[in-house]
């Protein structure tokens, strides 16, 4: 029988979600690699069990999420009925729908059909009557948004989600989610984009700052960008790294010596503060308290304790920014 560490409050920093009443966990656990039947179930439980002892309260899913698709809601429903019943109050749970999950027209982009009917699914695999947040995955061009935010309100006002939110949206976007949600009075919680240190689009398509006006929180995605902002890629490319496999999120290409040559210097900076490169990629990321939570995966519990000590030192000066951006942006 799981018993959590009673320490386990005593030393990852939280954050508050926009100007919600909800905290959240700097470091957050992403489900989206590594939890599915093609990992160890022991494996996955010991890495959700460290998180929790660690002060992860939060546990980030998708309905598409595997493989193969629900896949890592199923892993999570099993562990938190072996595990984390006498939990659940203390952590957040969410998920999101918007992408492919099932054949015809009816299993993927914004449409109410869609989302009600992935949100039922997801409670059902997970064991839950309510997830904590519940995202609109992607902006759905076809789909009159007031639609795709009306389901996301019926979530809520039927007691299947507490919070809401949405990933992938423009700043444009977002302001007029967030204005339709406004009206329906069920306000944006959150946005989840991807951000890190090789991918500035939030800061430079203005997307943090339409988050900063709205007060809506924000949690980033692929902060250590696949794991190329890892020491795994400093001297080329290891044969068993995602770089080498089929994965379509990371190719070989992506791995050029110029890059090498950054991610080594990158490096340099993350020794001089006593972190390794990926602590220093996660806490690039949270930095100045603009992002509310970074989420990370892990394919191991001491994996994910090293992403979690970077919490320990979030503050840069001047010159150490200088230097990361005369790196990654020369």
């Amino acid at each position: 029988m799981y018993t959590a560490h009673p320490d386990r409050y005593a030393d990852l920093p939280y954050r508050r979600t926009g100007r919600s009443g909800l905290k959240l966990p700097a470091l957050s656990l992403g489900l989206w690699h590594n939890f599915g039947p093609d990992r160890p179930a022991a494996t996955q439980r010991a890495i959700l069990r460290r998180a929790f002892d660690l002060g992860v309260t939060h546990f980030d899913l998708a309905n598409n999420y595997g493989p193969p698709p629900g896949a890592a809601e199923s892993a999570l429903g099993e562990a938190l009925r072996a595990d984390f019943a006498p939990y659940r109050d203390e952590l957040v749970i969410s998920t999101k729908a918007g992408y492919l999950m099932w054949p015809g027209p009816y299993g993927e982009w914004g449409s109410r059909k869609y989302l009600l009917s992935s949100l039922d699914q997801s409670l059902h695999r997970m064991g839950l009557d309510h997830v904590d947040i519940f995202y609109s995955h992607r902006f759905d061009p076809e789909t009159p948004l007031e639609e795709t935010m009306g389901a996301l309100h019926s979530a809520v006002q039927q007691g299947k989600a507490l919070y809401v939110g949405v990933s992938n949206y423009s700043a444009e976007q977002t302001r007029e989610a967030a204005r339709i949600l406004g009206e329906l009075g069920t306000p944006l919680l959150i946005h989840q984009p991807r951000y890190s240190m090789l991918d500035r689009r939030p800061e430079d398509e203005g997307l943090l700052d339409a988050l900063d006006e709205l007060q809506v929180g924000s949690i980033a995605y692929s902060p250590l960008e696949q794991g190329l902002l890892t020491g795994r890629y400093l001297d080329g490319i290891p044969e068993d790294s995602r770089a080498a496999s089929d994965s379509p999120f990371l190719n070989s290409d992506a791995v050029t010596g110029e890059l090498v040559g950054r991610l080594r210097a990158l490096n340099e900076i993350a020794a001089s503060r006593g972190q390794t490169l990926a602590q220093l990629a996660l806490a690039w990321v949270l930095r100045g308290g603009r992002v509310t939570s970074a989420l990370v995966g892990a394919s191991s519990p001491e994996q994910l304790a090293d992403s979690v000590a970077a919490a320990r030192n979030l503050g840069f000066d001047a010159d150490e920014l200088a230097r990361i951006d005369a790196i990654v942006r020369p």
